[in-house]
């Protein structure tokens, strides 16, 4: 099995659909502090939902667009990384992130991003990963800035969320500018 040890009882691990069961236990844990950022988060509220959240990852890992992997510390799943949106003849993706509280405040986030920006550049080849966020998200914020990644703009109203419409702070690193001196 592929583990990455992240320092400090730490690891990124593939995150499949058969773990679908630790994934929404893991979900319930993070809601409240996921659910504003990750739209997945409210929609997976049962083994189902949550096999189907992951299963949606796996189809994307299969068809090259996309991969989920999980943060594990001290052996229970506390987040994760998502690379998406992959378009290979463009060599463009976007990278997405998410944490329970019980992992906060460790840097986990930025090393596990670290770990996905080095795969998609490296070894998947692609030229730009963009880093998209609500200006209100100022952990997100932060963690892009400690990446080395470039604030591009903001997209004024770019999508809905319970009712309301969010502008989306777009950031971006490109291949010749990893890793950041």
């Amino acid at each position: 099995m592929f583990a990455l040890p992240l320092g400090d009882g730490a690891e990124l691990r593939p995150l499949e659909p058969w773990q679908a069961e630790e994934f929404l236990a893991h979900i319930d844990r993070a809601r409240a502090d996921v659910d504003p950022w990750i739209p997945w988060a409210s929609r997976s509220t049962d083994l189902d939902s949550a096999r189907a959240t992951l299963q949606r990852y796996a189809d994307m890992q299969a068809a090259g667009t996309g991969r989920i992997v999980g943060i594990w510390l001290d052996g229970t799943l506390v987040g994760g990384t998502m690379l998406f949106a992959v378009n290979a003849e463009f060599g463009n993706g976007e990278i997405g992130v998410w944490l329970e509280p019980a992992g906060q405040g460790r840097g986990l986030i930025t090393r596990a991003c670290r770990a996905m920006l080095d795969w998609a550049f490296r070894a998947r080849g692609l030229s730009r990963v963009e880093w998209q966020t609500r200006p209100d998200n100022v952990r997100s914020l932060a963690v892009a800035a400690r990446l080395g990644m470039t604030r591009e703009g903001v997209l004024r109203e770019s999508y809905p969320y319970r009712g309301k419409r969010h502008d989306s702070e777009v950031w971006s690193v490109l291949a010749h500018e990893w890793p950041p001196a």
